[in-house]
């Protein structure tokens, strides 16, 4: 199973980003996938997840009607589109997937939003 982020940078508040999660090593399609984030003294947090099929997701309070979370099974890639970005949404953000009871993790991508 492989995991790589890309996409994260620099951005002002209220900018956008546009984070990207290719996968390999396993059947993307059959798999929910996940994003998730840590600031700087702070402990990994939810932000979003995404039905295997179907289009389900689900987000946390803090970023909910700023991101959105999807994917795309032909390219086995999984997205998050993020608006009105705020100092607080700076963090490393990374992607999971749970496979036979076990946690993979991408190596993550820094987001600073910062003016």
């Amino acid at each position: 199973v492989q995991l790589v982020e890309s996409g994260g940078g620099l951005v002002q508040p209220g900018g956008s980003l546009r984070l990207s999660c290719a996968a390999s090593g396993f059947t993307f399609s059959t798999y929910h996938m996940s994003w998730y984030r840590q600031a700087p003294g702070k402990e990994r947090e939810f932000v979003a997840v995404i039905a295997s099929i179907g289009g389900i997701t689900h987000y946390a309070d803090s970023v909910k009607g700023r991101f959105t979370i999807s994917r795309d099974n032909v390219k086995n890639t999984m997205y998050l589109q993020m608006d009105s970005l705020k100092p607080e949404d700076t963090a490393v953000y990374f992607c999971k997937v749970v496979r036979r009871s076990h946690d993979y993790w991408g190596q993550g991508t820094q987001v600073t939003v910062s003016s």
